[in-house]
């Protein structure tokens, strides 16, 4: 039996096409409404208000509601609180029921609740579906039917299950006749909802569907050449789509179906870019099962390290002036592009946590300020992997050299250069320990360490062999051995 009329509610899945609950909503009911809520509880406690992620949205809100309107639809855009706007706006329009897609953080479980309820107190349904992952909740499990804390017996679990059905397209256009066009206004302008333009465009990142659409047709034409480029950031290795991913302006399905394919005709690139997928899975995987891990370790032994939580270190971790240039290199680009190589972000963290000894919950909540891309389930899953408290983790032993990092995947400094020119004078050899420039090279070069640029905030040794001291205290029945 069909709807009368349904409300479907737009969140990180800002796209017209293959979406899943957008399709749920047109096939169920006579009548679809749209509308995209900037959710003042989300945006309020946003102390930055040049925050790239708002101008991406709400650029992408602007294609998004001008392809509805050319399907004969529209997009209302409400600036509130969800949690009260949805129900309201629910009754207004005499709706049988919401749609929306699956969010797995807490916070937005909560909030979903909190909208069911209401609705189901004014006789409105509310209807939701998977769309942000290829597998959820319960869909892969242990044999034991119990969830993965191992990346690799779950990727196995993972494809064996994948089938052409989990990656085919809901096909949103082929009952575009039952959107309804929205009297809600007009868009409201960035500066009404608080906010600011920033860098986004002089960062060459495009937005909205097109965007994600162009950045992926571009990966495709170097995909075959991911399993080797991927790990130097000063090529172009990466596909670029994560902030996409984050807000659905491209369709997991669609990614993973081409990856897929790719990898049967022999790609061992596009295989290898469909692990990274599928790791995206396994962080919503943990989250969904372990939702205590937003506040404290997944392994809850490792809550006994004592941090030494320097505040005048985090400081210097932030604002890259660490004194080693790759370390140094990754946090400026994130400062001004909001974006960090994905090598870089275990270097960095790594770091942090290993050569500072500071909580990667500060890491990991500065990174969550920062990063246009920032998703809780990875973000959380990347800290706690490079802090070895989470699952799956790098051992505790296992601490990033970071001088021997840039000399392996900066060789010649290329990107160090790029973001830390007080260096870029010296040699492809001292670029990556400015501090050992010999007194000759110095004088030749015009270079003075610790004057043109800071000398190294800890001796990586030294401070390797304090962190494996205090991990060794915390965890005295794990005994180890391990090299950089």
């Amino acid at each position: 039996m069909l709807h009368r009329s349904a409300l479907f509610w737009f969140r990180r899945d800002l796209r017209s096409f293959d979406n899943a609950a957008l399709h749920a909503a047109l096939t169920n009911s006579e009548r679809v409404h749209c509308v995209f809520v900037f959710d003042r509880e989300i945006l309020d406690a946003l102390e930055d208000k040049a925050d790239r992620r708002v101008e991406f949205i709400w650029e992408s809100i602007v294609e998004l509601r001008a392809t509805l309107e050319a399907l004969g639809g529209g997009l209302h855009v409400l600036y509130d609180r969800a949690r009260d706007a949805i129900p309201r706006l629910a009754l207004t329009l005499d709706v049988d029921a919401v749609f929306t897609n699956h969010d797995y953080e807490p916070q937005a479980v909560a909030r979903d609740a909190r909208v069911a309820q209401q609705l189901k107190a004014s006789g409105i349904a509310f209807e939701t579906r998977k769309d942000h992952v290829i597998f959820e909740k319960d869909e892969v499990l242990t044999g034991a039917g119990k969830f993965f804390s191992v990346f690799t017996p779950y990727k196995n679990a993972w494809l064996k299950r994948l089938e052409a059905f989990y990656v085919k397209p809901y096909p949103v256009e082929t009952h575009k006749a039952r959107l309804c066009a929205a009297a809600t206004g007009n868009l409201p302008s960035i500066e009404a909802i608080g906010f600011q333009r920033t860098n986004l465009k002089a960062l060459n990142l495009p937005t909205g569907m097109t965007g994600g659409e162009k950045l992926f047709s571009e990966f495709l034409e170097r995909i075959d050449r991911y399993a080797d480029a991927r790990n130097f950031p000063a090529i172009k290795g990466p596909s670029y789509l994560s902030t996409h991913l984050r807000f659905g302006t491209v369709s997991i399905r669609g990614l993973v179906s081409a990856a897929w394919q790719r990898w049967q005709e022999g790609s061992r690139g596009a295989e290898v870019w469909l692990s990274e997928l599928i790791w995206r899975d396994f962080y919503v995987h943990i989250l969904h099962h372990n939702p205590r891990v937003v506040d404290g370790a997944f392994k809850p032994e490792y809550d006994a390290i004592r941090w030494s939580n320097d505040p005048e270190r985090f400081a210097a971790w932030c604002e890259g002036r660490t004194g080693y240039p790759l370390v140094d290199a990754a946090m400026r680009q994130l400062n001004q592009t909001g974006y960090m190589h994905n090598r870089l972000r275990m270097v960095a963290a790594s770091f942090l946590t290993k050569d500072l000894l500071v909580d990667w919950r500060w890491g990991e909540n500065y990174f969550a300020q920062k990063l246009n891309d920032f998703d809780l389930s990875a973000n959380n899953g990347g800290w706690q992997w490079a802090a070895s408290t989470g699952c799956d983790a790098q051992p505790y032993f296992r601490i990033f050299n970071p001088i021997t990092q840039s000399q392996n995947f900066d060789e010649k400094g290329v990107f160090i250069r790029r973001y830390v020119p007080e260096v870029a004078k010296l040699s492809d050899k001292d670029v990556h320990a400015p501090w050992l420039t010999s007194p000759v090279e110095q004088r030749a070069r015009g270079f003075t360490p610790g004057l043109d640029y800071p000398m190294p905030m800890v001796d990586h040794g030294e401070a390797r062999a304090a962190t494996l001291a205090e991990f060794k205290r915390a965890l005295p029945r794990r005994t180890a051995d391990g090299a950089d």
